[in-house]
């Protein structure tokens, strides 16, 4: 019954993402829809291929500074008047800037759908970024920086182990951007950005819902195939140099419990069909973290209880380079140290036993299963089809990558376990806990997947 579970989840899978259809106009805009009569709704997401691994020594924060200042006004729009013309058409809108890329988007009825294009067209083309409105904007952000970042211990851990683990690739700036960057920052530099990046063959749009292909295509044409490609700003390669020994760091702050984190260099996938490594150092993510009865919380918080919180991340799928991280709060008692050497241990009894044929199909059976559930969900339909894109990974792929997963050995996953695990590529973070101040709580944050 499992194994038949499973091919059903499978071949769901592989017809859902049979849909979607592409135009690319002759601005280099590409526009593509999936269509989904479920609900009478649409999903409309603008996408960017710049997100703050693009940004330079200075300006880091700056893609995400621009994302706020979208909202800000264009030539036809006041300041906050784009939200207000989303809401009373009945829908909803938001944004978010990443290392890899910076989106849009709007959930509204369908049949409204020709007005969000008007309005992303608009402020695509004739965002106005006025002087006043950053030097109030920017404090926002700042802002939102002491809050999820310098006053959120395990965040501040992550943001400093990123910076030390990267010596030159521009991951190891922060998406936030470094506060003395932000004060020091400018409309022009925004401006700047933007003039760099925002162009229609810089992007790429995505429609989900109630909505027909061609009736898509004619509006996307009508309000974006105005707008004049641009000349592109050299893409350099950013290549990290060969880690050559451990690194360690510690981070004091205020928190009731330590931290420990542990990142090792990776490969990342290029090639969706030669590479194989990628896809077991997926699974191996998933056995230890991939559900309830994954190893971290079956050995280390239920089993040693030597964690009260333990969890496994890794994305073969970024622009830039790849980590492989391990992290938890060691329980009661127990020290740091202690836990290091049980997360270490967890990497190491799978090097050295492996991964058993059962185990490793529930992993892949949660793969599955998750992939067709997000089909219930528009909005996640069009953000893995956005995420993929932006990575370089064309849609019609999608289906590609979970064949690939399903087809990972337990000896693949065994042999990244015993190759990647060393000490010179590992960079661990720990948080040293500072007394809280008084009446203060700490701050949760989930030790999965950064």
């Amino acid at each position: 019954m499992k194994i038949r579970l499973f091919v059903l989840l499978a071949m769901a899978a592989g017809a859902a993402l049979a849909n979607p259809h592409e135009k690319t106009l002759a601005n280099g805009l590409r526009i593509i829809v999936q269509e989904d009569r479920r609900a009478p709704t649409a999903v409309h997401m603008v996408w960017y291929r710049a997100g703050s691994m693009d940004e330079v020594d200075g300006t880091s924060g700056v893609a995400h500074v621009l994302e706020h200042m979208m909202f800000k006004g264009t030539k036809n729009l006041k300041p906050g008047e784009f939200n207000k013309r989303v809401a009373a058409a009945g829908g909803r809108d938001n944004a978010f800037t990443s290392l890899d890329y910076t989106a849009y988007f709007q959930q509204v009825p369908a049949r409204r759908l020709g007005e969000m294009m008007a309005l992303e067209a608009d402020r695509m083309a004739n965002l106005v970024l006025d002087p006043k409105e950053f030097a109030q904007e920017i404090k926002v952000v700042m802002e939102e920086r002491r809050l999820r970042t310098e006053d959120n211990p395990q965040s501040l851990v992550y943001e400093k182990q990123m910076a030390a683990a990267f010596q030159a690739h521009p991951y190891r700036r922060p998406i936030i951007g470094w506060m003395n960057d932000l004060e020091a920052m400018t409309a022009a530099d925004a401006r700047d950005w933007y003039r760099r990046w925002y162009a229609p063959n810089n992007a790429y749009v995505i429609v989900v819902g109630d909505v027909n292909k061609d009736e898509v295509f004619h509006l996307a044409e009508r309000h974006y195939g105005k707008i004049p490609r641009r000349a592109l700003p050299e893409r350099k390669p950013q290549s990290e140099p060969a880690q050559v020994g451990i690194k360690r760091l510690s981070v004091k702050a205020p928190a009731k419990l330590p931290y420990v984190s542990l990142a090792w260099k990776v490969p990342v996938l290029r090639d969706l069909h030669k590479e194989r490594e990628p896809y077991a150092l997926e699974m191996l993510a998933g056995v230890l973290d991939g559900h309830e009865a994954a190893r971290l919380a079956r050995h280390l918080v239920r089993g040693s209880k030597v964690a009260v919180s333990a969890g496994a991340g890794y994305d073969a799928t970024v622009r830039g380079e790849a980590l492989f991280i391990i992290s938890g709060t060691p329980a009661e008692g127990k020290s740091v140290a202690e836990l290091e050497s049980a997360l270490r241990a967890e990497i190491a009894r799978v090097a050295n036993e492996g991964v058993g044929a059962q185990e490793l199909e529930r992993v892949k059976t949660q793969v599955i299963a998750a992939q067709v559930y997000k089909r219930d969900s528009m909005m996640a339909q069009a953000m893995e089809i956005g995420r993929s894109e932006a990575v370089g990974v064309h849609w019609r792929d999608i289906h590609t990558l979970l064949e690939k997963i399903r087809s990972v050995s337990a000896e693949e996953v065994r042999a990244v376990a015993k190759k990647y695990f060393g000490d010179d590529t590992l960079t661990v973070a720990v948080l040293d806990p500072q007394p809280l101040p008084e009446g203060a709580q700490q701050k949760s944050v989930s030790t999965g997947r950064h």
